[in-house]
């Protein structure tokens, strides 16, 4: 299948794994209030850190290493067979690590994370690895749509008050282990699981846990801005973070999953020794990223303020505030995503961005404890910033010899400055609307799309004429 085509259906992945949650956001905010959302969200953090250990580094160990075999099926039998033995006796020791807490730690959000289990319990059977690493996106989109399709539906029938946060936890655990379940079919008569030695399969322990400590430092600051706030700054003030948080994650979804489709195509060429045209995919690919996530953070800084109340409800206006700093990780996340997903793991150097991941994790906790205490949710924003401006940074010390960084920085300049215009004519045209009504909001951002576009077009056809590439 074409990378078109890959890239579009594992953007439908990533979209309707984040996306239907997000569906349901305005009616749980409205059902539960914001200490409901808050309790909920630190529920589902704590489980996500477990699944996290669960799946250990296979997110890209396990991509990457069945790219690098696919060609021959004995050896992909095997290596798909380690690498199972391996994730089950991981995956079942987070499972008792998981009960363990449960039962002994929990406090107030017990009842929801007991009906959080089958999160871990879908570790044991999560083929995904697998699947992108045979280039299989299709099944992948497909059956899990319908399946959060059908989880969506269940929320919306059967939560009706902050009692039933409890069904709302046990909806997205179910989906989640149903939707590793239906994929786990598509694996039929592609590879085939041969028992192996426990030797051959702690071989790739080793490589996985070196990635695992980059998917915990990642976790860190991502996920542990949540608790931190959570037990700091307390509920209410971890649901506002929550909310204007998921919309940010939600968007960030369209730049790993171009990223998840090109680190196995990287991997292969790698291996095949295409050195210039993998050059040229990392070049379109920058180029394509900063493009969307340029409109994607200066899009979402014009209309917060306006979009949180009108989408989560008055109670969540401050959400809006929080998310227009917020949205500016996005360029931040996209540029580091190609250097991670294209140069770094299909070159094996995972050395890079444990080292890039960990520098920002340590960045994010400081920071986090800084200012938590005194600027609330607001302190974790500021962390989250400086924590994501921190990764690249990292990797562009130890790369600024080997890659074009003058290129990559003149692209954000170009779309920084494309979407600061867009930015501000989406405010001026905001200001003569009337407040807060979905149809100005609407207004708002067809301006913006508008704007955007033609700008980049104009960008694309001046680049044409001079002889230079465009992403398109």
């Amino acid at each position: 299948m074409s990378t078109k085509k890959n890239a579009a259906y594992n953007v439908a992945y990533r979209m309707f794994s984040v996306l239907l949650p997000i569906v349901t956001a305005p009616y749980l905010s409205r059902v539960c209030g914001t200490d409901g959302v808050g309790l909920y969200s630190d529920a589902w953090t704590m489980s996500e850190i477990f699944c996290l250990i669960g799946m250990l580094g296979l997110a890209d160990y396990g991509v990457r290493t069945i790219a690098q075999v696919r060609d021959s099926r004995e050896d992909l039998d095997r290596t798909f067979s380690g690498i199972w033995q391996m994730q089950l006796m991981v995956a079942g020791l987070a499972l008792l690590a998981w009960l363990g807490y449960v039962f002994l730690v929990a406090g107030e959000e017990k009842t929801i994370a007991l009906h959080l289990t089958m999160m871990s319990v879908s570790c044991l059977c999560s083929f995904d690895w697998c699947l992108m690493g045979l280039d299989i996106f299709k099944p992948i989109a497909l059956r899990n749509t319908a399946v959060k399709l059908a989880a969506m539906a269940c929320v919306f029938i059967f939560v009706k008050s902050k009692n039933d946060l409890w069904i709302y936890a046990f909806v997205w655990s179910l989906a989640t282990l149903l939707g590793n379940l239906s994929c786990a079919v598509t694996l039929k008569g592609k590879v085939t699981y041969r028992r192996v030695s426990l030797k051959e399969s702690l071989k790739h322990l080793r490589p996985c846990a070196v990635l695992f400590i980059s998917v915990m430092a990642v976790s860190i600051y991502r996920k542990m801005d949540k608790v931190m706030v959570y037990n700091i700054a307390g509920k209410d003030q971890n649901g506002l973070y929550e909310n204007a948080e998921k919309i940010i994650y939600c968007l960030s979804g369209f730049i790993s999953a171009i990223g998840t489709v090109m680190m196995p195509k990287i991997s292969h060429m790698q291996k095949n020794g295409e050195t210039e045209k993998i050059a040229r995919h990392i070049d379109k690919s920058m180029d394509l990223i900063v493009c969307m996530v340029s409109a994607m953070a200066f899009g979402v800084a014009a209309v917060a303020d306006r979009f949180a109340p009108l989408f989560f409800g008055e109670a969540f206006r401050y959400s809006g505030t929080l998310m227009a700093p917020l949205a500016f990780t996005l360029i931040m996340i996209g540029f580091a995503n190609v250097i991670r997903t294209q140069v770094v793991l299909p070159q094996k150097r995972d050395h890079i961005f444990v080292k890039s991941v960990c520098c920002g994790a340590v960045v994010n906790l400081i920071v986090n404890a800084c200012l938590i205490p005194s600027m609330q949710s607001m302190g974790a924003v500021i962390g989250t910033l400086l924590a994501e401006f921190t990764v690249p940074l990292v990797q562009f010390i130890l790369l600024r010899k080997e890659l074009p960084y003058n290129r990559y920085l003149g692209y954000i300049g170009l779309y920084a400055l494309i979407g600061g215009i867009m930015l501000a004519c989406v405010r001026l045209v905001g200001s003569l609307l009337p407040a807060e009504s979905w149809l100005s909001l609407g207004v708002m951002t067809l301006t913006g799309i508008v704007v955007y576009s033609a700008l980049c077009l104009i960008l694309w056809q001046i680049k044409k004429k001079s002889g230079q590439s465009t992403p398109l």
